[in-house]
């Protein structure tokens, strides 16, 4: 068996909507303060408090969407406390994370200034598991209402004159787990209550999302959709790919190839999960109005040697960068009803795109996928047939080659690879057809190692990065040939 795809220019799957490279940053670790945040203060060099060097790498990922406070943080967060002078806000015990004391000094306005320099929308999770229903309606009065009300009031006396447009709302999260235990039939009345004060003021629509299922709870979307579906417009769904068990999960550096294969394999598991939950949405929406959100995903580890065990603080290897092409490869192809992702989390938490230390700051094998598939947001999605060869290994296979394709509204045309083999080049053979390719040039960039553990470091920031792929050769039939090297991520650009 040759690896074979044939990409149907003429053919289109629909939109890949740019919320599927979306983000989350939650009140966990390292990731708010000494990630995001460090303090008008400090001598790291920031804007308003919010860390230059971070913001300036996060903006060239072009991050569409950020989700805030949380994760398990959301449903024990009081937005009040993160309002006003940072002096006299409150502090709490972050349970979830650490036991650490939470200053607050990272709040409202701090999110909503991030979202504003990083050019994106911001995605705010709601608290349903020890809120109330005022605090959050109030929340969203706050930060929405433009007109003469008590919080719009107390807003601009915070110094914030006009409202924030806010899109994305959360209705509590993992409300089945760390968010209350509950149970679906109790969270879905919870739900309906909540969203009704989840008011919409003046031009600010907001998106009302209901907390879904984890992993293969499909008796969850079963319940939300036949007693919710009339009032959400999207629904959550959280996956993360662990090797092992959740009580060993794994080093993230030190792994043997069985465990490559074995974590590219429930990496992959995300197809399986998106259709089985989408079977039952699609019986109860078929029209596909409610969006399916996985606002968490990736890699999830033992966390490094050494550091809190309740700040989730993992290295980033080519074996976290082949999770994430793969990942988004499914996602683009299930662009019909995933709508938006978010992977866990931005900096110094789990599979970060970027990891700091005290003033220092790199870029993870997983930043420079996001960098490299950019170009996929807001393109139409190509229709693919792909014939690969296997990866097998302990009597287990999995295709060794995936690949996705895109047109952006300039015509060009982008093709993201990724050959999941160990050890094993991929010759490719892609045909491309329903447009004249053949004046059109094509060049192409390729992520990959020498060591399947290869990863940046402090010490060493630049051991994995992207480099010219060689060797592409256009046939006078249009066809392109080339050759991957052994676990690695790739995009051609045609056009």
């Amino acid at each position: 068996m040759k690896n074979h795809v044939v990409i149907n220019a003429d053919r289109t799957k629909g939109n890949i909507n740019r919320h599927i490279y979306g983000h989350f940053a939650e009140h966990l670790g390292r990731c708010i303060y000494e990630g995001i945040w460090v303090g008008e203060d400090s001598p790291i060099p920031n804007i308003q408090g919010i860390r230059t060097d971070v913001l300036e790498a996060l903006r060239k990922l072009n991050i569409p969407v950020l989700r805030w406070p949380g994760g398990c943080f959301a449903d024990e967060y009081h937005w009040k406390d993160g309002i006003g002078p940072r002096e006299t806000r409150k502090c709490m015990v972050n349970s979830h994370w650490g036991g650490l004391v939470e200053n607050n000094h990272f709040g409202t306005h701090e999110f909503l200034l991030l979202c504003e320099l990083l050019g994106c929308e911001p995605y705010i999770n709601g608290n349903v598991g020890s809120g109330t229903v005022q605090e959050m309606q109030e929340w969203v009065e706050y930060m929405t209402f433009d007109g003469e009300s008590p919080m719009a009031d107390l807003r601009r006396a915070n110094g914030r004159e006009k409202p924030w447009k806010v899109t994305y709302f959360g209705v509590g999260n993992e409300n089945w787990g760390c968010g209350g235990n509950m149970r679906p039939e109790f969270y879905v009345d919870l739900y309906r209550q909540y969203q009704t004060y989840v008011r919409n003021y003046g031009d600010n629509k907001i998106v009302k999302i209901a907390c879904g299922a984890n992993d293969y709870n499909t008796h969850w979307t079963e319940v939300l959709m036949r007693d919710g579906e009339r009032y959400m417009d999207a629904l959550t769904l959280h996956y993360y790919t662990i090797p092992n068990t959740w009580q060993e999960k794994g080093s993230a550096t030190e792994f043997s190839e069985q465990d490559w294969f074995v974590t590219l394999r429930k990496a992959i598991a995300m197809d399986e999960l998106l259709d089985k939950h989408e079977t039952i949405m699609n019986k109860y929406d078929p029209a596909k109005r409610v969006a399916l959100i996985v606002d968490e995903w990736g890699t999830w580890f033992d966390v490094e040697p050494g550091t809190n065990p309740g700040f989730l603080y993992q290295q980033n290897t080519m074996r976290d960068a082949l999770v994430a092409a793969l990942t988004l490869h499914i996602f683009q192809d299930h662009c019909d009803r995933v709508q938006m992702a978010n992977i866990a989390q931005t900096v110094n938490v789990l599979q970060s795109v970027v990891l700091t230390e005290g003033a220092s700051m790199i870029l993870t094998p997983t930043y420079h996928v996001f960098e490299m598939f950019k170009v996929h947001q807001d393109a139409e999605a190509l229709d693919i047939a792909l014939q690969s060869e296997p990866y097998e290994m302990s009597g287990e296979s999995i295709p060794q080659i995936s690949v996705s394709a895109s047109r952006s509204s300039d015509g060009t045309i982008q093709i993201s690879l990724c050959n999941a083999h160990h050890d094993r080049e991929a010759e490719l053979t892609i045909e491309l057809r329903g447009t004249d390719g053949s004046d059109r040039a094509t060049e192409g960039t390729v992520l990959s190692a020498l060591e399947l553990n290869a990863h940046n470091t402090f010490a060493q920031p630049n051991t994995v990065q992207p480099a010219p792929l060689s060797g592409i050769v256009r046939g006078d039939d249009g066809t392109i040939r080339l050759t991957m090297p052994p676990a690695s991520v790739g995009i051609l650009r045609v056009g």
